[in-house]
């Protein structure tokens, strides 16, 4: 690699706006604009990009496209809307504890969950490695068996969802994200994946805002 004529061995060099970056010869640029993608990410599906051990990526649905990062996570065998991009800036803003950025799951449960199941989860949970902020919560069906059951976070804890319903002791038996911000995942097939509408773009620029260091003041409520 050349950066203004001169050959770079180092590893971590920084690249000054103006700077002229050359790979093999080939001048290096970066895009006009910030890509921004989503994907419904398909479950057994790892949010990498490659995988040492060989299990598919989300990186396998993006053949072709700009290269872009994954922001944040699903589990393995979650499925669900993810957010993709170029942007740097951006997605580190999002993932910020700080901003809160709420996002909702669709949860299939194992049992019926008591009025005492959802206060708690109302209230927030205390669980390994810390306590989980109050979650809004709204029961779509429930059955002797098993409950479907949509849930809005605004942590982003590992296997936060999974860990809380665990708590409870009702083990989720499907988890798919259906929200992400401003972003819904909508009609959107398993392992496809689409550019944001202008609207949309716009809805995640609000983020860039300095965080707020005030703590939420609005406590969580049962959705109807």
């Amino acid at each position: 690699m050349r950066i203004d004529g001169v050959i770079v061995r180092k590893l971590g060099i920084l690249v000054a706006v103006g700077d002229r970056v050359e790979v093999d010869g080939v001048p290096v640029g970066l895009p006009a604009s910030p890509t921004y993608l989503i994907i419904n990410k398909p479950a057994k599906v790892v949010t990498t990009m490659r995988d040492p051990q060989g299990r598919r990526t989300v990186g396998g649905f993006l053949v072709g496209r700009p290269r872009v990062f994954p922001v944040g996570r699903l589990d393995y065998d979650t499925t669900g809307i993810l957010l993709l991009t170029d942007d740097g800036d951006l997605a580190h803003r999002l993932l910020h504890p700080r901003f809160g950025v709420d996002k909702t799951y669709r949860a299939t449960i194992a049992g019926r969950l008591s009025s005492g199941d959802v206060r708690r989860l109302l209230q927030g949970l205390a669980m390994d490695g810390g306590r989980a902020a109050g979650a809004r919560v709204r029961v779509l069906a429930g059955r002797h068996d098993r409950s479907v059951v949509d849930v809005t976070i605004h942590e982003g804890r590992n296997r936060q969802v999974r860990r809380m319903f665990e708590t409870l002791g009702h083990p989720v038996l499907e988890l798919t994200r259906t929200r992400f911000g401003p972003l819904k995942l909508g009609a959107l097939p398993p392992g496809n994946v689409r550019g944001l509408t202008e609207k949309e773009v716009e809805a995640l620029q609000r983020h860039r805002r300095p965080p707020d260091d005030s703590p939420r003041t609005t406590p969580p409520e049962v959705m109807p």
